[in-house]
């Protein structure tokens, strides 16, 4: 390894190409002056040194993931064109949920990934920002595939999975990935810290969004005295819930153009002394890179496979439902969001182990604000194109759960640090939710938009059965 500094008649004894050996530095890479093999406006950490497209170094590199967690994912790979099979060889309908449940998680692996390494060759703050909004995908994938189905089609409530699922979601991050991070990181140190910017923000965040989600379903339980008539209720709940979206949309926008525009330089600042003290930097950094046409290529086959594997996962929720007497709830707010969130949590999980809690927590919170602010909004846009009754009102129960949730992590959040026991405590409060959701009753199936009142009632006569 070459000295950081060279006299002159050093100098003069080496080539004249490429004289310095040094690892990059953080600033190198932000402004991306790096001369040699390295391109402009590429941060040194994630070049590759190729062009183009190398399908063994692709796989070779994509199965190395970016960390053993990721690593171990891989091994479930052969589960997907066997989840493939079963779907349309065999009418199992178990078997193929089970395998298409487990063929999601490297799928959504490949394309977490994927997304990292893109992220890698941006500056830090657009990086985080690309990694949490393809890591979303899946979740956006889901959501949309849900919706295109019909309201109660074969007696399962689809639209009440997807509003479980949004609030599952959040959970799930919330509580079980966050704590997560905080046990792990406190397995290897006393107590981790991070920034009071990005904890700060993020809670504020959360409470308000919140609130905003709860403004429908206040209203509606407001009026359910007033209004006997469940479709009229229905009928003024949905504008409010479409109008709440659209203003939650808006508000994630300005969020992110807060932390990648005016305030850049703050969060900046946070993730480059991040990465100066990431356990594995000297690892990292000797890692193989992805090109950028392979990254493009990662992409394009992870979505179409998770598009894939989400269909067929869905397909099958009317048979787990009915045949095996799961509830709406409990596959709504806890085995959907376990497997759309898996890559986010993989993710999040190693980087608090490698002494990056900043880089931990600004995706827990990230993905946490994006589907609270965007991703869940988004489906209430699609389902008002769809003409479908999508709205944000929730039940009472995963409501209470949310902002209990919230509230729980904001005080845990504000002293700026963590340990072992904060996170066992936040992870036996997600599987408490998850017991209580198991045993949470269907709620009676609310008639479509513009549907009549006896189709309506037929619609819900087993979800209103107690």
């Amino acid at each position: 390894m070459a000295s950081p500094e060279k006299s002159p008649s050093t100098s003069l004894q080496l080539p004249t190409t490429n004289t310095n050996t040094n690892p990059p530095s953080s600033s190198q890479e932000e402004n991306g002056s790096l001369h040699g093999r390295f391109r402009p406006r590429v941060r040194a950490g994630g070049e590759s040194g190729r062009r183009g497209f190398h399908p063994l170094q692709f796989v070779r590199i994509s199965l190395k993931s970016s960390s053993w967690v990721s690593r171990a994912v891989n091994v479930l790979w052969p589960v997907v064109p066997a989840a493939i099979a079963v779907r349309y060889a065999t009418d199992s309908h178990l078997a193929t949920f089970v395998l298409a449940y487990l063929a999601m998680i490297p799928c959504a692996n490949l394309l977490g990934f994927a997304g990292q390494e893109l992220a890698r060759k941006v500056p830090h703050v657009m990086g985080v920002l690309t990694e949490t909004t393809l890591g979303s995908l899946v979740e956006i994938i889901l959501f949309v595939v849900l919706i295109t189905r019909e309201s109660t089609e074969g007696g399962v409530d689809y639209i009440q999975v997807i509003k479980a699922a949004i609030l599952g979601s959040v959970l799930a991050t919330m509580l079980l990935c966050l704590g997560m991070c905080f046990v792990v990181g406190g397995l290897k140190r006393h107590e981790s810290t991070f920034s009071e910017a990005v904890s700060e923000a993020g809670s504020g965040l959360l409470l308000t969004a919140g609130f905003g989600l709860a403004i429908p379903t206040v209203f509606k339980h407001s009026l359910g005295d007033r209004i006997t008539d469940e479709l009229e209720l229905q009928n003024k709940v949905i504008p409010i819930s479409r109008s709440t979206a659209v203003l939650l949309m808006v508000a994630y926008l300005i969020f992110v153009y807060f932390q990648s525009h005016t305030h850049h330089g703050i969060y900046d600042a946070i993730f480059v002394e991040e990465e100066e003290r990431d356990d594995d930097r000297h690892r990292d950094l000797m890692k193989r890179r992805l090109t950028l046409t392979e990254v493009v290529v990662a992409l394009a086959l992870s979505i179409g496979l998770v598009a894939l594997i989400a269909v067929i996962l869905v397909e099958q929720i009317h048979f787990l439902v009915t045949e095996r007497h799961v509830p709406d709830a409990f596959v709504g707010l806890i085995l959907v969001p376990l497997v759309e969130k898996a890559a986010e949590h993989l993710t999040a999980v190693d980087e608090a182990w490698d002494n990056q809690m900043n880089f931990a927590l600004s995706h827990v919170l990230g993905a946490t604000l994006q589907t609270a602010l965007f991703n869940g909004p988004l489906v209430v846009i699609v389902g008002w194109g769809l003409d479908r009754p999508m709205g944000l009102d929730f039940e009472v129960f995963d409501l209470a759960v949310l902002l209990l949730a919230i509230l729980t992590v904001g005080n845990f959040l504000r002293d700026q640090k963590s340990n072992y026991l904060e996170g066992a405590l936040l992870v036996i409060v997600y599987v408490a939710i998850a017991v209580a959701a198991l045993y949470y009753p269907d709620p009676p199936h609310v008639g479509a938009a513009g549907a009549s009142d006896a189709g309506a009632a037929g619609g819900g006569t087993a979800g209103a059965a107690h």
